[in-house]
C-alpha cells in the first residue's frame, strides 16, 4: 500500500488484523519519506510484515519508472532503519527451497543448513558424497517476498497501463471500478509477468485491450477457490484475501482510485490448500 495513504489504507484492512500500533505508524510516516528521497524512488509502498520468533521484519518496496520491473525491497526491525534486500536469483531460490523450513527466526544472519547425500560416478566406482547447502535468513526473506509478489500481488483492472515500449506505469485516468465490477474476481489481476495470456486463443485475445489486459486474471488461478472476495463497510470497500499465502489482504474502494495490498503473516505458504477446498 502506498506510503502517502498509509493511515487511511491500514484502517480499511484492519478487519483482517492487518494493523500496526501508533508508534509503528508514526515511524513509518517519517522514514518512508526519507527512504523515497535517499534512494530516489518514484514512490514507496509499505509491503507488510513477516512475523519471526524473536523479531518481526517490516518490509517496504521502492518503485522506479517501470512499476513492474524497477522494484527494490528493504527490511527493518523498528520501522526507522532500513536495509536493502538482495534481488532473488534462480540459484538463491533453489537454495532456499532446499534448506529452509519452519518459521522465521528474526535474525538475518541465522544460517539454515541442508545435508544431501549424492551418488557420484557409475558402477563399482560410484561413491556417496555429502553436499551441504547453506543459506542465511536474509536471503530467505528476499526469496519469500519475491514468491509472494509473484504469486499473490493484486491490482484492479485498468489501474496500470503498458506503453508500446513495454513500460508499465500507473494509469493516471483510473477512477476506480464500479460496485458491480468490484464484485467479480475477473476484474482483478496478478501484478507480475503474464503466464496465461500466451495460452489464450486468437478469439479470446480479440476481446482484450493490450494496453490494460496484459496481466493474468485471478479467476484463472488453480486451484479454484484460492481467493476470498468480500464486500465490507456496507459495500464501500472490496477486500480480497489469499488462501494460498495466508495474511495477504488486498483492498479497493469502488469509484475511487484507492487500492493496495499488505501481507502480515509468518511467511509460509499454505501447501494444504488443495486438500482444504
Amino acid at each position: 500500500m502506498d506510503s502517502n495513504s498509509l493511515y487511511y489504507s491500514l484502517d480499511l484492512v484492519a478487519g483482517n488484523s492487518c494493523t500496526l500500533n501508533v508508534e509503528q505508524r508514526t515511524a513509518l510516516q517519517t522514514s518512508l519519506v526519507l527512504l523515497k528521497k535517499n534512494y530516489k524512488f518514484h514512490r514507496v509502498l509499505f509491503w507488510g510484515k513477516i512475523l519471526g520468533l524473536n523479531e518481526d521484519y517490516f518490509i517496504s518496496q521502492g518503485r522506479g519508472e517501470d512499476d513492474m520491473k524497477d522494484k527494490k525491497n528493504l527490511y527493518s526491525f523498528d520501522c526507522m532503519d532500513w536495509f536493502l534486500l538482495p534481488p532473488a536469483t534462480h540459484s538463491m531460490i533453489e537454495d532456499v527451497s532446499k534448506a529452509t523450513k519452519g518459521r522465521f527466526i528474526g535474525d538475518p544472519s541465522y544460517v539454515y543448513e541442508h545435508l544431501e547425500i549424492q551418488r557420484q560416478g557409475e558402477g563399482d566406482e560410484a561413491v556417496e558424497a555429502e553436499v551441504v547447502t547453506k543459506v542465511n535468513e536474509e536471503k530467505r526473506l528476499a526469496v519469500t517476498v519475491h514468491w509472494i509478489d509473484e504469486e499473490v500481488s493484486v491490482v484492479p483492472r485498468s489501474a496500470f497501463i503498458k506503453s508500446p515500449h513495454g513500460l508499465v506505469q500507473m494509469n493516471r485516468s483510473f477512477g476506480g471500478q464500479s460496485h458491480s465490477e468490484a464484485g467479480k474476481l475477473n476484474n482483478f489481476f496478478h501484478f507480475t509477468e503474464s503466464k496465461n495470456l500466451k495460452k489464450k486463443s486468437i478469439l479470446e485475445m480479440a476481446d482484450l485491450n493490450p494496453t490494460i489486459d496484459f496481466l493474468d486474471v485471478l479467476s484463472d488461478d488453480i486451484p479454484k477457490g484460492s481467493w476470498s472476495l468480500q464486500s465490507e463497510r456496507a459495500g464501500q470497500v472490496c477486500v480480497i484475501r489469499s488462501l494460498l499465502w495466508l495474511g495477504l489482504t488486498f483492498y479497493h474502494v469502488p469509484m475511487t482510485p484507492q487500492h493496495g495490498y499488505i501481507y502480515i503473516g509468518d511467511g509460509t505458504k499454505n501447501l494444504d490448500l488443495p486438500f482444504m477446498l
